[in-house]
């Protein structure tokens, strides 16, 4: 079978390269040239743990390529997925134009039936627009359009295609059901839960989830918050919570507030969309201001725990991604956190392991560090900000040797606060006791 991707961006890029791997021939398709000339140098232009070895495998085989000729890889397509980016718009809609656009591209190019699929993320009724679009551009054309959305995890999202917890796809056509189970075979004989639904449910599937997920996020640092002020521990509350298997132990650790390239998209996408049809989600919209307001009071929270001010005074950062395992700033607590810090007059030096280039786009007035310790030296505070899993082991005495303060503010805590008091530092975390250094 063949396979067209347009779109090798994140989503596009993995889902194009584990096809190749269940044997199909991919074209993974975009309008950057320099992005595909890179990948076809084998130089990948995101983080993504295993990624790199997937994608030179499956070329040295034959089974994946990059280009950007639309027309020339349709031509003879079983499967064009559309995995093109849905960026917020000025009022917190899906931006769908480049959706829309590849679909008009695709009608001109297809030849013979053709299943569209959108992999984008896009609001309920997305999928009937673009079929009009391409009918109204090809009225002769043979083609089916159907929702596939994806659930990949940023830092494993290479396990989450191969082993999913269930593929989504949205159609009423028996044919390109048909055509889906081929492209899905090897999720088949793994016994995969496919799901197979109206296209307007599985497109509402991908946005009920990633909200719901945020919604336990926004939950457990508001409980958080509440356990500091009733001498409680959240990591206990977590866990006694997550016991019941109606709840589940999954997106229930406190932090700084999700970021990342779907959440904050896709519950502001929900809520617009809700709006539309008169149907207000009002728990998703108190998630998206609980969310907002807390990435902003972490930097209420360094200063604090640096006596109330942080004016002249360096903070050293470690982590600036959204989460571990990528490259991608998108919504990060940092770029909240850091700019209100350096508004406070403090000076700020910070290190990342994978975000470093995505971040000095972003973020301006930074010291930029080459590994942790370099970042502690004589700074009068640390700040973990992103829990990658080189920062759950530091040196303890290094640490403390370096600062000039034994001062350390957890926003991920990943230290135990009785190691912290006897080994002499004033460790703030979230939602747990406080412990005076020893």
């Amino acid at each position: 079978m063949k396979v067209v991707m347009i779109g090798a961006g994140y989503v596009g890029l993995v889902t194009g390269t584990c096809f190749s791997e269940f044997g199909l021939d991919v074209v993974c398709l975009d309008k950057d040239d320099s992005k595909i000339e890179r990948l076809k140098a084998g130089d990948i232009p995101i983080f993504e743990p295993g990624l790199e070895d997937l994608i030179e495998s499956n070329v040295r085989d034959g089974r994946l390529s990059f280009g950007t000729d639309l027309k020339l890889a349709v031509d003879g397509a079983d499967a064009v997925f559309i995995a093109v980016g849905t960026p917020t718009g000025d009022n917190g809609e899906a931006d769908l134009s480049y959706v829309y656009a590849a679909a008009r591209e695709i009608a001109e190019a297809m030849t013979g039936y053709t299943v569209v699929v959108t992999k984008s993320t896009v609001p309920v009724g997305s999928g009937d627009a673009i079929e009009k679009i391409i009918r109204d551009t090809r009225p002769d054309a043979d083609f089916d359009v159907v929702s596939n959305p994806e659930f990949l995890r940023e830092g494993s999202a290479i396990n989450d295609f191969m082993r999913p917890d269930r593929v989504v796809i949205g159609t009423d056509s028996a044919r390109a059901r048909e055509v889906m189970r081929r492209l899905y075979r090897p999720l088949f004989l793994i016994e995969t839960p496919i799901l197979f639904t109206s296209r307007a449910s599985s497109e509402l599937i991908k946005y009920a989830a990633n909200t719901f997920l945020a919604t336990k996020i926004s939950f457990i640092n508001e409980i958080a918050d509440l356990c500091e002020h009733m001498d409680a521990d959240v990591h206990d509350v977590a866990k006694g919570i997550g016991l019941d298997g109606r709840i589940g132990p999954k997106f229930l650790h406190p932090g700084p507030g999700y970021g990342g390239s779907c959440f904050p998209k896709d519950t502001l996408a929900l809520v617009q969309s809700a709006r539309s049809v008169k149907s207000p989600l009002k728990i998703v919209e108190a998630v998206v201001q609980v969310n907002d307001l807390r990435k902003k009071q972490m930097a209420e929270r360094v200063i604090k725990a640096c006596g109330g001010s942080v004016k002249g005074k360096t903070i050293a950062v470690l982590g600036l991604t959204f989460k571990p395992n990528t490259d991608d700033m998108r919504d990060a607590p940092s770029l909240d956190i850091i700019p209100a810090l350096i508004k406070a007059g403090a000076r700020v030096r910070a290190y990342d392991p994978e975000g470093m280039e995505e971040a000095k786009k972003l973020l301006d007035g930074i010291e930029w560090c080459s590994d942790s310790y370099r970042t502690m030296s004589d700074a009068d505070a640390l700040v973990i900000v992103t829990e990658w899993n080189q920062f759950r082991a530091l040196d303890l005495k290094r640490i403390k040797s370096l600062l000039k303060e034994p001062v350390l503010v957890d926003l991920r805590n990943i230290y135990n606060p009785d190691e912290m008091a006897a080994a002499g530092f004033r460790y703030t975390c979230i939602g747990r006791p406080s412990l005076a250094p020893n």
